[in-house]
């Protein structure tokens, strides 16, 4: 009776070694889901509240804006009411400029926040009304004025001459 009983233990411990070892095995390797798009399909112009935020209610996202605004303009205390213009591109990253902006900022979003990729100049006079269009190998940046500017996560820009 001892016998069986230690065979049959012996069998059930292999087979959750064996199983244990595959469940760790599979755990280790990478899992990549490739494919992503990740552009919004159109660009949102979100207004900075009193506390320098801005919120996106369609995508799920908050950030303050301050230290961009502080940046661009050198004062982080009269905020509200300004307006921000923000898009995501295919590769995830964030394109963000506004009214009076002199460039166009790309972030990529890391661990609870977005970190500046890029930072590029558009206007030497400041954007009047700037928007973005969501396009294949970049994003359009369209002010009324001017003619379109294709740009790119690593700071490529180039007229758009149709």
């Amino acid at each position: 009776m001892i016998q069986i009983w230690d065979n049959y233990l012996k069998g059930h411990v292999v087979v959750f070694v064996t199983s244990l070892s595959s469940l760790l095995a599979a755990g280790c390797s990478s899992l990549t889901l490739e494919s992503a798009n990740f552009s919004w399909p159109i660009e949102n112009e979100l207004k900075v509240d009193a506390g320098g935020m801005i919120q996106e209610d369609r995508y799920r996202i908050s950030f303050n804006v301050k230290p961009l605004l502080y940046e661009e303009t050198n004062d982080s205390v009269n905020v509200s009411g300004r307006l921000i213009d923000i898009i995501r591109d295919v590769q995830g990253y964030y394109y963000l400029t506004g009214p009076q902006f002199k460039n166009v900022y790309v972030f990529r979003q890391a661990e609870g926040c977005l970190v500046l990729e890029n930072k590029i100049a558009v206007s030497e006079d400041g954007l009047l009304s700037p928007g973005f269009n969501q396009r294949t190998l970049f994003i359009e940046l369209v002010d009324g004025r001017d003619k379109p500017i294709m740009l790119t996560k690593d700071g490529g820009k180039k007229e758009n001459t149709k």
